[in-house]
Order: C-alpha cells, then sequence, then structure tokens
C-alpha cells in the first residue's frame, strides 16, 4: 500500500509545482519589471517635427534599448510639423520594449498639432508648470491648396488616427477629437483634470519620482517602472542632425537660396570668378534639401529670382533707380509668397525679409557694378598692357633694334630712325616685338 500512496502523492505533488511555476511565469509575464541595472535616458527635442526630428527620436529609442534603458523620457517642445514624421515617430514609440514618457517642458513650451499626436501616444504623458497642449487641426503643407473634399478627408483621417492613438492609453478620446476638429488647447492642469496627460511635475528628477512604481502596459505586458535614484543618461542630438536641423528652418532657407542665385548670377556674369560660383552652388544645394519638406510657392521663387535679375540690370542699364525699385518690391513679394501654408511657424518673419532684400541689393549692385567697371577699364598686363606704353631707345632703331621699357629689354621696330635715348611710344605687339612711333619732344627755346 505504501508504494502506490507515495506514487499518488508523487504525482499531486508534480502538479502542484507545476501549477505553481506557471502561476509564476504569467504573473512574471503580465507584471515584470522593468530593466533593474540600466539608467533612464532623456532625450531634449525643440522644434518643428520634420525627419530631422523623427531620425533623432528614433535613435535616442535604439540608444535606449542598447542601454538597456528602465525608459526613455522625451522632452519636447514643439509647434507642430510634417504628418509623415509625426506617425514614424508614433511608430517607433508604440513598438518599444519599453516604457517611452513624453514631457513637454520647459516652462512656457507646448505641444501642438504633430506634437499632441506624439504625447498621447506616449506611455506616460506628463508636462510641466506653464506649458500647454493642443490645437491639432491638420493644416495645408503642400505647394497646392487642398479643396473642400481633400480636407475633410484629411481631417476625418486625422481624428481617426488620435481617436484611436487615445483610446489603446486610456486617455480622453473625446478631448483628442476636439483637439483635431476645433482646435482646443488647455493648460497643463486641464490636461491632467481632463485625463489627457498623467502628470504634472516640476523636472525631470521629480518625474522619475512620480514614476517609480508605476506599472505602464506595453505590447510584451506590462512593466513596473523603478525609477527613483536611478542614473540618468542624456542623449543629446550629434552635429549633423543639429546641421539638418537648423537648414530646415525656412528663414535659412531662404537665405541660402537668395545666397546662391547671387553667387550663380555672378559667375554667369563674370566667368572665372570661382568663388561666388563655389558658394552659390553649395547654397542652392543646401536650400534645394531645406525647401524640400516646406510647402514652396513657386511663384514666390520666380519673384525672388526676378527681383536679383532686376538689381544685377540696375548695375549695368542707367534707370534712375527705377530697376532697384522692381527689385526690393518683386523679392518682398516673393518672399511673403514663398511659403504657402496656414501654418505660422513656416512663415518667413520680417526680421529675415528685411535683411536679406537690403542684403541682396546692396551685394547684387556692388558686385556686378565692379565687373561692369573692370571690362571697361583699359588692359594694364599682358600685350594690350602694352600698347601706349612710353619706352626710351638703347640702340639705334632703323627701323630695328632694342628699347627699354617697364625695366626691360624688348625688341622693337620703329616708323623712324631713333637715336638712343630717343622716346618711343608702343603701336602695337607681335609676338615678342614691339612696333613703335618717336614720341615728338619739345625743344627748349
Amino acid at each position: 500500500m505504501r508504494g502506490p500512496v507515495l506514487l499518488h502523492l508523487s504525482h499531486h505533488f508534480a502538479a502542484i509545482t507545476a501549477v505553481a511555476v506557471a502561476l509564476c511565469v504569467v504573473s512574471g509575464h503580465a507584471e515584470a519589471p522593468a530593466s533593474e541595472g540600466g539608467p533612464v535616458v532623456v532625450a531634449t527635442y525643440e522644434g518643428v517635427i520634420n525627419p530631422v526630428a523623427a531620425e533623432y527620436l528614433h535613435d535616442a529609442l535604439h540608444e535606449a534599448h542598447t542601454l538597456g534603458a528602465r525608459a526613455l523620457v522625451i522632452n519636447l517642445d514643439t509647434p507642430g510639423g510634417l504628418d509623415t514624421s509625426m506617425r514614424l515617430i508614433i511608430k517607433d514609440i508604440t513598438a518599444a520594449t519599453f516604457p517611452v514618457v513624453v514631457y513637454v517642458s520647459p516652462s512656457g513650451g507646448r505641444a501642438a498639432s504633430a506634437g499632441v499626436f506624439i504625447t498621447l501616444a506616449a506611455h506616460v504623458a506628463a508636462m510641466t508648470p506653464g506649458t500647454n497642449i493642443g490645437a491639432a487641426h491638420p493644416v495645408a503643407m503642400g505647394a497646392n491648396e487642398m479643396d473642400k473634399t481633400m480636407k475633410e478627408k484629411v481631417e476625418n483621417d486625422s481624428v481617426a488616427y488620435i481617436k484611436s492613438i487615445a483610446a489603446q492609453r486610456g486617455r480622453n478620446v473625446a478631448w483628442a477629437e476636439d483637439a483635431v476638429r476645433k482646435s482646443v488647447s488647455v493648460t497643463d492642469r486641464e490636461a491632467l483634470n481632463l485625463k489627457i496627460i498623467d502628470l504634472v511635475v516640476e523636472d525631470v528628477p521629480m518625474l522619475l519620482k512620480q514614476l517609480d512604481g508605476r506599472t505602464v502596459p506595453l505590447q510584451i505586458g506590462s512593466t513596473v517602472l523603478r525609477t527613483a535614484g536611478t542614473a540618468i543618461r542624456e542623449f543629446p542630438m550629434g552635429l549633423r542632425l543639429e546641421l539638418l536641423k537648423a537648414l530646415s528652418d525656412p528663414n535659412i532657407a531662404y537665405l541660402l537660396m537668395t545666397i546662391g542665385t547671387i553667387g550663380i548670377m555672378a559667375e554667369l556674369y563674370n566667368p572665372g570668378a570661382i568663388l561666388p560660383g563655389i558658394v552659390g552652388a553649395i547654397s542652392l544645394i543646401l536650400a534645394f534639401y531645406s525647401l524640400q519638406s516646406l510647402p514652396v510657392n513657386y511663384a514666390g521663387v520666380l519673384l525672388v529670382v526676378l527681383g536679383i535679375v532686376f538689381f544685377i540690370l540696375e548695375a549695368t542699364v542707367t534707370s534712375y533707380g527705377l530697376l532697384a525699385i522692381g527689385g526690393v518690391t518683386s523679392m518682398i513679394l516673393g518672399s511673403l509668397m514663398l511659403i504657402k501654408t496656414d501654418a505660422g511657424f513656416l512663415q518667413l518673419s520680417w526680421s529675415m525679409i528685411v535683411p536679406v532684400v537690403a542684403f541682396a541689393a546692396i551685394t547684387t549692385v556692388f558686385i556686378v557694378g565692379m565687373a561692369v567697371r573692370a571690362m571697361h577699364r583699359e588692359p594694364v598686363t599682358g600685350s594690350e598692357g602694352m600698347v601706349g606704353s612710353i619706352g626710351v631707345a638703347k640702340t639705334v632703331l632703323a627701323p630695328h633694334g632694342q628699347l627699354a621699357i617697364h625695366g626691360e629689354l624688348w625688341e622693337a621696330v620703329s616708323e623712324r630712325t631713333l637715336q638712343p635715348g630717343d622716346q618711343a611710344e608702343v603701336t602695337r605687339v607681335e609676338g615678342l616685338t614691339l612696333f613703335v612711333k618717336p614720341v615728338l619732344q619739345k625743344r627748349e627755346a
């Protein structure tokens, strides 16, 4: 009897053990602690959401994954930006295997337009006091004006997208829809009360204390954040991305386009100058990079170029200032029309337009004016520069002999016989031979 009883008990013990192990595995999968030894990576982005922002935040997520980070905190301050770049960022956040916290900061910052989508997509959304979020209505970001039907399609697509994001994170779906349809915007405290965000904290250290012990749902299962006293690893933007970010500014694009056009035209007008052509070509290529992500109006581009042409003509044609006035008018109108969008943060500022127009007018007239004067100046070097020069006969020229001129001895042919010491004027040059005529000298009374 003892054998069967022991066997029966062993079977029960094995079954109980298997169930216990299974429960441990399931519970561990459902609520696993975040990486215990990794730091918290902090990435800071301020500016328009564009391909540079998407690449930077993608690199930050990759760095956090490589370091086994407990979380990635994105300090965000943005007026909005491109829909395509925003969606790339949200895809990266959604696919992350660790918590991603979007922290709208510093005080006075905002998460507008595309920034609303990104904030709502975060596993944890937080704001610092004095910030705001909202105004996510889509705006025209192309060279062509959208008709009513297209606007409705874009708006409905944005509404569906933001509602799905808000529902996935358990945030206020109704407000998310109003942010797109009605462009509503709220303060940090209002956002907390409306359950748009999770926390309002003063700074990143306080944020990490508030996050400690919070359970965050991920695609691989829930995780518990252990962030109190955790090491912070800053992830700065590299020099390359900083440069590309600066080039993506519409004001910089406008400046580069103007410099590039002036340089190319100056090189075409005065071939061989080289430097204007090099500067112009590099500036235009950089301008094309900047303009590719901006809603450019090509009529504005043509007006800017036409204004520079007028400045060039002003230096070559006597117009009594009419061409210069036309150039200033054309450039200002082109500058105002250059960026075609309802988004204020993509418009050119007057503080950039006025100095650039003045710079273009002064620089173009000065450079082209110098080139015109150089073209009409008599040659002073080479064989042409010898014509009209006065030399002294070193030997008898009857008609051949030698002439000293500019400290050099030349073979010369004279129209009349010259004695050593007589002066002669060069009339033409053929090869290494000078053809001269006597210079009549007044005799003393």
